[in-house]
This record gives C-alpha cells, sequence and structure tokens, in this order.
C-alpha cells in the first residue's frame, strides 16, 4: 500500500538478514567473477568459472572459495540495509499524494538508493577484491612466472586489516575509497533498472488487488530483476574491479581511472573483455536478490521489533 507507514529500524534489520543469506550462499561464484575479470590476455590462468572454482579448491581448500568474505558477511548488513530501506523511503516519499508510482518515480527511487548505498559498498568491495584476488596471484606466480615481475612482493594470504592499515597509511581514507566513480556508474544505473523490474514483476503475481504476491513470485521476481540488471551494468563491474585491484603481474595493465581503463581494455583486449564475468555475475545477483526479497517481505525485522517490548514488560 503506498500510504503504509514504513518502519525503517525493521526494513534495515531485514535488509541486513537478507544480505547475510545471500551471500554466504554465493560467495564463491563472486569469487570467480573477479578473478575471471582480472585476468589479462597475458596472464589468462582460468578458462572458464567451474575451472576457476576448482583450481581454487585444489591451491587452498575448500575454504578458498571464501577469501574475503567476513569482509562482505560484516558490511553487507549496512550495505543492503542502507540499499533495500532507501529504496522503500524513496517509494515513500514519491507517492505521498496517494497515486500509483509512476516508472520514472521508480526509477528515481531506485536510483536514490544506489547513491546512498555506495558510501559502504566502495570500502566493501575494494577490501573484497584484494582478498579474492590473492589467490589468482599467487597461482598466477606458481604456474605462469613469466608473467609476474621479477621480485614483485605478492602477499600470500592479506587480512583485511592488514590491507585496511595499509591504505590508510598510504592514502588515508581515500584509499579506502578508490573507485568511488566506478562504484556510482554501476550501481546507480543497477538500481534505476532493477527495483522498477522487481516491483512490475512482483505486481504481476499478486493474489488480489490489495494482497501480497507469494513469497516464491518475490524471489523469482527478484532473481529476474537481479540477473537483468548485472548483466546490464556488467562492463561498468569489470571497469570497477580492475581499478581497485592494486596488485598486479608483471604484463598487466595499471588504470588511473575509468577513461584510462575504458581506453586500455579496447585496446589491447577488444569490446568483448566488458562482458568478462558477466554470467557469474547474473548468477551471482540473482539467488542474492532473490534471497533478498523473499526475507525482505517475510517481515522477519517487524517480527523481532513488536517481540522486544513484549519481553520488557
Amino acid at each position: 500500500m503506498a500510504d503504509k507507514q514504513i518502519s525503517l529500524p525493521a526494513k534495515l534489520i531485514n535488509g541486513g538478514i537478507a544480505g547475510i543469506v545471500g551471500v554466504t550462499c554465493v560467495f564463491p561464484i563472486d569469487l570467480a567473477k573477479t578473478r575471471l575479470q582480472n585476468q589479462q590476455n597475458g596472464s589468462r590462468l582460468y578458462t572458464s568459472m567451474s575451472d576457476c572454482l576448482i583450481k581454487t579448491i585444489r591451491s587452498d581448500g575448500y575454504f578458498g572459495m571464501y577469501r574475503g568474505a567476513a569482509v562482505n558477511l560484516t558490511l553487507v548488513t549496512p550495505e543492503k540495509a542502507i540499499k533495500l530501506a532507501a529504496n522503500d523511503f524513496f517509494r515513500q516519499y514519491l507517492s505521498r499524494d496517494g497515486q500509483k508510482l509512476t516508472l520514472f518515480k521508480e526509477m528515481l527511487a531506485g536510483c536514490g538508493a544506489g547513491t546512498c548505498q555506495v558510501v559502504i559498498t566502495t570500502p566493501m568491495e575494494m577490501l573484497k577484491i584484494q582478498l579474492q584476488d590473492a589467490g589468482r596471484l599467487e597461482a598466477q606466480r606458481k604456474l605462469m612466472p613469466e608473467t609476474v615481475a621479477p621480485g614483485a612482493a605478492v602477499m600470500k594470504s592479506p587480512t583485511a586489516m592488514q590491507i585496511t592499515r595499509e591504505l590508510l597509511r598510504s592514502k588515508g581514507i581515500a584509499g579506502l575509497y578508490k573507485g568511488l566513480g566506478a562504484t556510482i556508474l554501476r550501481d546507480v544505473p543497477f538500481s534505476i533498472i532493477y527495483f522498477p523490474l522487481f516491483a512490475n514483476l512482483n505486481e504481476l503475481g499478486k493474489r488480489g488487488a490489495e494482497g501480497p504476491a507469494p513469497f516464491y513470485v518475490s524471489f523469482l521476481a527478484g532473481c529476474m530483476a537481479g540477473s537483468t540488471a548485472a548483466v546490464a551494468v556488467n562492463p561498468v563491474d569489470v571497469i570497477k574491479t580492475r581499478i581497485q585491484s592494486l596488485n598486479r603481474g608483471g604484463q598487466e595493465d595499471t588504470y588511473s581511472g575509468v577513461t584510462d581503463c575504458i581506453r586500455k581494455i579496447l585496446r589491447t583486449e577488444g569490446p568483448g573483455a566488458f562482458l568478462k564475468g558477466a554470467y557469474c555475475r547474473a548468477l551471482v545477483i540473482a539467488p542474492l536478490f532473490g534471497i533478498a526479497q523473499v526475507m525482505y517481505f517475510l517481515g522477519v525485522g517487524e517480527a523481532i521489533l513488536s517481540f522486544l517490548p513484549q519481553r520488557e514488560k
């Protein structure tokens, strides 16, 4: 209902729980996506998502697929909470007149949500990418030593705290926000596509004019809208991943910004490089947002908040 009062704390709880459940389920695929996107023509180590995961398990064991998961699980709660709650807030604000939201207003609400979330998303992905890509650089040094600069130091098993301290020491807070522009260019269009598409797909599955859609409809709508938006913005995700990766092999390009990254990728790898990891990203985002929407609409946060006052009595 357009006039339904939104409980912000409940939405924050729902978004946080949804993020934790979703990330836990799909993180290995996200790791494969990062490593595939970071591969350049002269240092291709993995041929596919399955090849990447198999080689990761062989070299690092099962838990090697969860490199960087701790950072994601810690920060995904505020990130998803901000994203989902902000979209809800903007949708409510834009429908104060009681009229059904137009497509433009739905896109505007999504734009606001995407803009709000980058405060958490940028440092989270900055740290996550370093941790996820560390294993690729280790394997590259062992299997393709000619692609690694002689004497280049590769930290074998960095921790999030080590990376954070080094970034803060060398570059200050700006070090954690490297790639902010690329993150905005990815997350704002993603939200503009995702939220209106989800809302309209979910609306199609409602049982009645006023009743909510069944949970499986919300799940499928979240999957379809998430995968569509993920593939649409994948070129920018490739750019963001490349810019945020601090360590490179000896024959791999480094980038000074979005424009420089686009130019070098087109020159050395061609337009097809912007689709690297697209199917992995779709496989990550589809269940992540499907699960998120189910958790969100189940109203776990509302149940928790309604229970707390009863305990106080």
